[in-house]
């Protein structure tokens, strides 16, 4: 029993639960005091550095989310399970586990594998991937902000295929991509604060996905959205170590030793 049930489908609240999670969470972070010694970025340099202003972001951001909404009503349509009798039986508890920890390597290995040929090809940065990039200093908003293309391969292909393949219901979905979202957003917060159980929990947080956002780490720490092994695994991993900077804040900084890809 979930506390939508009787009033919105399994399918409705995957679809637009995470939107909703999204801007609520992005208000949180909007409204959080200024926290100038959290900051891996002083709040002057996304200021002079970012290359598109927060309304155009919000305008990209939009867009994303209106074509994901779209082709997650097509895909929950062809795969619902639901009939008169109400919502489809849901596995066990452990099933569900096994599924979202099945459906996070899923979009670990797909967005691992397109974000580096992004890279790797010099039409795709400068025409596609480098969009994302204008946000030199990361803010929770701008997780979702891409060109088109790159947000229906990205993330709404990537979503898709783990949710098929994890063979998860239209119920652990809803917390699966909700978690998605939370865990995106933080990634970019530009935020390292002490008590945020993600950041210390993953070790593909704030400050690691800062690191890909630095010029020095631009083709190192491709994996997103949760876990490092990828990276690890093919030598794409940059280390860091957090810095206090001298004006205040912190600073993820590439440790020395690193060799050019």
């Amino acid at each position: 029993m979930v506390f939508w049930e009787g009033y919105l489908s399994d399918e409705t609240m995957g679809t637009f639960a995470p939107i909703v999670l999204f801007w609520i969470y992005a208000g949180f972070y909007e409204l959080l005091p200024p926290m100038d010694r959290y900051r891996l970025h002083t709040r002057k340099e996304g200021e002079e550095k970012n290359l598109v202003s927060l309304k155009c972001v919000i305008k990209g951001v939009l867009l994303q989310q209106f074509v994901q909404a779209t082709v997650a009503q097509l895909i929950f349509f062809l795969t619902s399970k639901t009939d008169l009798s109400g919502p489809a039986p849901q596995p066990s508890i452990p099933t569900q586990i096994l599924q979202f920890l099945t459906a996070m390597f899923i979009m670990d290995t797909w967005q691992y594998f397109i974000h580096r040929y992004m890279h790797s090809n010099k039409f795709l940065y400068k025409h596609i991937h480098s969009k994302h990039h204008s946000l030199i200093v990361p803010y929770a908003i701008g997780a979702l902000y891409n060109h088109p293309l790159e947000g229906l391969l990205l993330d709404t292909v990537g979503g898709v295929l783990s949710f098929l393949i994890s063979n998860m219901t239209a119920r652990t979905a809803v917390y699966f991509f909700c978690f998605t979202v939370v865990k995106a957003m933080d990634d970019h917060c530009g935020l390292w604060v002490p008590w945020n159980p993600i950041h210390l929990i993953f070790g593909n947080n704030t400050a690691y996905h800062d690191v890909h956002h630095q010029l020095q780490g631009l083709k190192f720490n491709y994996s997103q959205p949760f876990f490092c092994v990828w990276d690890k695994i093919l030598g794409t991993y940059m280390e860091y170590k957090l810095v206090k900077r001298e004006e205040g804040g912190l600073e993820a900084r590439p440790v020395k030793g690193w060799k050019e890809e």
